[in-house]
């Protein structure tokens, strides 16, 4: 990147008292060549954007570029921050104040978001407070008792520990005309259940056509809006957003079962190149 600034910088690098350049490292030259003018773009913001303020924004929130019409999104949150899906490193390469240099490992993919890939929003908790307990309890309180006990069976079993989490969770009278066998209950109700935490304010904000990842291997949700109305899948609408909440939890309410899309996407692989 060192070696690609000086070339591009007459044409690109705008006379503003503030930037933010997210340098992708060698390695991703080497494997993917010298982009072109418009990816370059998308690797600069026209605001700084020291890692602590990075780490300050919630998830969805979007970071201008130099691209016109495109913007980053942060993807997850807390020690390990990314952008389109793509980690940010650790420590800053440089930070003056005005100019701040960060580091990355591979290029943004422009088409984040309009393409639909995997959101890619892992993050981990701090709390001591890691029980279901209580989201049982709201859970069944508010009609939808078939997902308290899921909970209350043990089915986040093999869920990493310290993992924040969202549970989309389908009321009782359209679940339980889904359910056969019991060796069905796990993958019904990880395919509702996605690794982070996204609260109504962050869900509604997201682009349409960006997909979340769930716990059921090859199954993500679609956010799409229809009129006034969020829709995940095309086909399932939220009516009671942030039933329950914590600071690692957040579960809202549907009206119906989460469904295979009309169209399907394949995620992207931390080491995919667009």
């Amino acid at each position: 990147m060192s070696l690609t600034l000086p070339l591009v910088s007459n044409s690109l690098l705008p006379h503003t008292p503030s930037l933010t350049i997210f340098s992708p490292c060698d390695t991703a030259f080497t494997q993917s060549g010298q982009p072109p003018l418009s990816i370059l773009r998308l690797h600069f913001s026209p605001l700084s954007f020291p890692l602590n303020s990075l780490e300050s924004l919630s998830l969805g929130a979007k970071i201008p570029t130099l691209f016109p019409n495109h913007s980053l999104t942060i993807t997850s949150t807390g020690d390990d921050i990314s952008l389109n899906g793509v980690k940010i490193r650790d420590s800053p390469v440089y930070d003056d104040g005005s100019l701040v240099i960060l580091g990355v490992d591979r290029f943004f993919d422009p088409g984040f978001g309009a393409s639909g890939q995997n959101l890619g929003c892992s993050v981990k908790v701090s709390s001591d407070y890691y029980s279901y307990n209580e989201a049982s309890r709201v859970l069944k309180s508010k009609g939808y008792s078939v997902m308290a006990s899921f909970l209350d069976l043990q089915l986040m079993a093999g869920f990493k520990d310290k993992t924040a989490l969202t549970i989309f969770a389908p009321v009782d009278e359209v679940i339980k005309a889904f359910l056969g066998d019991l060796s069905e209950y796990s993958s019904m109700f990880r395919k509702h259940v996605v690794p982070c935490k996204i609260m109504w304010g962050d869900l509604v904000n997201f682009d349409d056509g960006v997909v979340l990842e769930t716990y059921l291997k090859g199954f993500g949700i679609t956010v799409s809006t229809s009129g006034d109305n969020l829709m995940l899948n095309d086909q399932a609408s939220v009516n009671f957003p942030d039933m329950y909440h914590n600071d690692w939890l957040v579960i809202h309410g549907l009206r119906s079962i989460l469904m295979e899309p009309e169209s399907e996407y394949s995620f992207l692989d931390d080491g995919d190149e667009f």
